[in-house]
């Protein structure tokens, strides 16, 4: 039997997906949550062999906790499922440890074949995505830039967030012109954008 923990912060989506994997023999879902922040503590009570991650969730996103996971517990198998198929996403939770990364729309049958693959040790990837991904190229942005860019996303100032982060005004100013530049945009608010639909932050 294998042992899933479902996160994701749409309860109607995370009991769809309970349902139609608890349909199948060899797969039973030990936990549910609906915050990134739970996720560790769950997996620790539950102790699961695959955990199922969507990518935007409250208290943590699920690149961050799939990275946290792998590095505590490498031995628990990590799958992504989101709703948000962009290239960066991919790349980032690949990068973070996870072992696949399936959009929500995938049928049942293929979502528990990859749940078994995944746990197996294999790597599953949505095939359309994996293209787009190899297509687009990695993200331009160094990491800076994007704390940077990913802070000014609630329309801070430069000053507000050059506190938050520990920056100088004039660094963050830098880094936010470096991100405009690299991401082929004329304002901050654009090259916000465009990063999030690469999914770059």
């Amino acid at each position: 039997m294998i042992r899933l923990l479902l996160a994701d912060d749409q309860a109607l989506v995370r009991g769809a997906l309970a349902a139609l994997l608890g349909l199948e023999s060899d797969l039973e879902v030990v936990a549910e949550v609906g915050r990134g922040d739970e996720v560790l503590d769950a997996v620790e009570r539950s102790s699961p062999d695959v955990v199922l991650l969507d990518v935007e969730m409250p208290g943590a996103d699920g690149i961050s906790v799939a990275a946290q996971l792998h590095a505590s517990r490498p031995e628990i198998r990590i799958l992504m499922v989101t709703t948000f198929g962009r290239p960066g996403y991919l790349r980032r939770a690949i990068d973070a440890g996870a072992s696949g990364f399936v959009v929500k729309d995938t049928p049942a049958r293929e979502l528990a074949d990859a749940v078994r693959r995944v746990h197996l040790g294999l790597r599953v990837v949505d095939p359309a995505l994996a293209t787009e991904t190899l297509t687009s190229g990695i993200s331009p942005l160094t990491a800076r830039e994007r704390e940077v860019l990913s802070a000014a996303s609630d329309g801070s100032t430069a000053g507000a967030i050059a506190a938050r982060l520990h920056l100088s005004e004039g660094t963050v100013r830098n880094h936010l012109s470096a991100a405009i530049g690299k991401t082929g945009t004329r304002t901050r608010a654009e090259a916000i954008r465009a990063a999030e639909s690469q999914g770059w932050l």
